[in-house]
């Protein structure tokens, strides 16, 4: 086989894996946030009815939460910014939604008393935005 044929066949090899990672990828996204925070999204949407998070914010998949007070929360994942103040990384918004006078203290956005892992739980739930 002649070095312009090898070469072909394994872009051809790497275009299919780059695929099929990508199409698994999309199934696990849930699985991908939590690894990358600690967080669990399942429980972080409980956090946010329980917090009454849509009393101030819109944010999909939250029964109710239609508020007009703070940001809607559509596709949060992909933001550049925290609350206009902080690259949007998963430690950062774990940081904003424990403790937002930390980051701002003039902020609107309410001190919940979250715990470290109720604000993973949150910002695993707010990554799924997509």
């Amino acid at each position: 086989m002649g070095k312009i044929a090898q070469i072909l066949v394994f872009v051809f090899i790497a275009s299919i894996a780059a695929i099929v990672v990508v199409g698994y990828a999309g199934n696990q996204e849930s699985v991908t946030v939590h690894v990358a925070i600690g967080g669990r999204a399942k429980h972080g949407k409980q956090v946010i009815l329980q917090k009454n998070c849509g009393s101030c914010h819109t944010i999909p998949g939250i029964t109710g939460a239609q508020g007009v007070v703070g940001p809607p929360l559509f596709f949060f994942s992909r933001r550049t910014f925290i609350a206009g103040e902080l690259p949007n990384t998963p430690e950062n918004l774990v940081l904003w939604v424990r403790s937002p006078q930390s980051v701002n203290p003039n902020t609107a956005m309410p001190n919940l008393g979250l715990s470290e892992e109720e604000a993973r739980d949150v910002a695993a739930y707010l990554y799924t935005l997509r």
